[in-house]
């Protein structure tokens, strides 16, 4: 769940100037209404619901500010948070004093990180030297014959304060997010379906056009370094999504959001919104797409409601790094889109209610679009807060598909008005009653909800959290 990258074929923040060219199809859209005034360099404001209880700044060598946060993921007692460096493993017992357990350096953009029973898994989708935590990037100029890795990594967690690394598969284009679909039954392995693309217009070591495909990677739960690809499924045999002035081309997927109880999932590729079906883990089949030529830039991520009678996409327009919270982009691009699943199995299709953006104007030099969230589970009702990059964290409901509404909000002022800097909220989620924010730049934060709306939540049962595997809440 993350955002186009630079290096050539634009999947890394190592060009941020690239980005901007390359998602420059930025055109004047209807002014938004009215906002509240842009609040000062790391000024906080917020509705009275949401109150901020902690905060980890990042450390060593994730302290720099070219060192990004990224995904989180949790389990237990732990959170495991991405860093472009590695990943940190925080004591999140006592949510106003999370603790940086331990630090794992292992760079490799974007480390997204998800985690299953004794294992995490991290995205690699920079070109690396080799597959090794010493590694060195590789220019994609680099002559063909240069040695050149990229893929995902495994360790072993089953000690989270000595986390081992046990494994590492190579797949085309790298891996630029990940999702994990356990095994049915008897099959006591993890599939990991692993989204990458090309948006670069030449071929590339390791990566060549047409990518229309994701590599599924097998990995047996008991001897992890048996991991392999095991099927590398074409799912836009047409080519998917030829481009616009003001949509990316589809090369491959961004990312998957698996819901594996109910053997669907909901890829955002590109230029394609998709819905699968799962039901067989090594060959997920296209139920229908879904494109919006006049709002939508690049399809980014998915999440499905509890009933999986909805689905929302979110468009990362200008690939994170664009200013994108202003009247002039306006309120339908850069926003979430609410789909209903209309009809069942092979006849189901995905029919557009809506969209959702943030109601607040950003500064010129804040980074702000939509980006991860997740379900707060509510039953009854359809919940979410998101991450917006600099735009702070939103709570908002779409149970009405058609009118969601904004239920509360939290955010800091631009980290700068001189000059623009990649921060914010990267990823922010539920977990176990409070909500847990990776911000790019200034760490960990966390923060308590006390709203009669969201009182209902499940609290204290989730025990594993990966935001691209949902879960049935009503199950825990």
């Amino acid at each position: 769940m993350k955002h186009p990258a630079p290096r050539g074929r634009l999947r890394s923040l190592a060009s941020i100037g690239a980005a901007a060219v390359l998602l420059s199809f930025l055109v004047a859209a209807p002014a938004q209404a009215a906002t509240a005034d842009i609040p000062g360099v790391d000024e906080i404001v917020s509705s009275p619901n949401i109150k901020l209880i902690a905060n980890e700044p990042k450390q060593g060598a994730f302290a720099p500010e070219g060192a990004y946060n990224s995904d989180i993921a949790f389990q237990g007692k732990y959170a495991y948070a991405g860093n472009f460096n590695g990943f940190t493993v925080y004591d999140i017992r006592n949510p106003k004093d999370p603790v940086m357990a331990k630090q794992v350096v292992c760079p490799g953009s974007q480390n997204d990180v998800s985690v299953y029973g004794d294992l995490l898994f991290l995205a690699t989708d920079s070109i690396r030297s080799d597959d090794s935590c010493n590694s060195v990037a590789v220019p994609n100029t680099a002559p063909a014959e240069t040695p050149r890795w990229e893929g995902i990594k495994v360790f072993d967690i089953s000690d989270p304060l000595n986390p081992r690394y046990v494994a590492a598969v190579k797949t085309d284009c790298g891996s630029h997010t990940l999702t994990l679909v356990p095994g049915k039954k008897r099959d006591r392995s993890v599939y990991v379906y692993v989204s990458s693309y090309n948006l670069d217009t030449k071929d590339l070591p390791n990566c060549a056009l047409p990518h229309d495909k994701i590599s599924i990677v097998k990995v047996p739960l008991r001897t992890p370094e048996a991991a392999a690809v095991v099927a590398t499924p074409v799912l836009f045999p047409d080519g998917g999504f030829p481009g616009s002035e003001t949509g990316t081309a589809t090369t491959g997927c961004h990312d998957i959001t698996a819901y594996p109880q109910r053997d669907i999932a909901a890829g955002a590729c590109m230029g394609d919104g998709v819905l699968f079906d799962i039901s067989n883990p090594v060959a997920p089949r296209v139920i229908t797409t879904v494109r919006d030529t006049e709002n939508f830039a690049f399809w980014h991520s998915a999440t499905f409601n509890n009933n999986a009678t909805k689905v929302v996409f979110t468009d990362e327009l200008g690939g994170g790094v664009g200013a994108q919270c202003n009247p002039e982009t306006g309120p339908n691009r850069g926003a979430d889109a609410i789909y209903d699943i209309v009809g069942k199995g092979k006849k189901a299709k995905l029919a557009f209610r809506s969209y959702f953006k943030i109601p607040r104007e950003n500064a010129d030099t804040e980074n702000c679009v939509a980006h991860n969230g997740s379900l707060i589970p509510v039953a009854g009702r359809d919940i979410m807060v998101q991450a917006w990059y600099q735009g702070g964290i939103s709570i908002w409901d779409f149970t009405n598909s058609r009118k969601p509404v904004e239920i509360g909000f939290w955010e800091r002022g631009p980290i700068s008005l001189e000059r623009s800097v990649l921060a914010g909220s990267w990823s922010a989620y539920w977990y176990n009653g409070h909500i847990y924010s990776n911000d790019i730049q200034k760490g960990l934060d966390v923060f308590e909800v006390s709203d009669r709306r969201i009182d209902r939540a499940e609290r204290e049962r989730t025990w594993q959290f990966n935001a691209q595997t949902q879960d049935d809440y009503r199950r825990w």
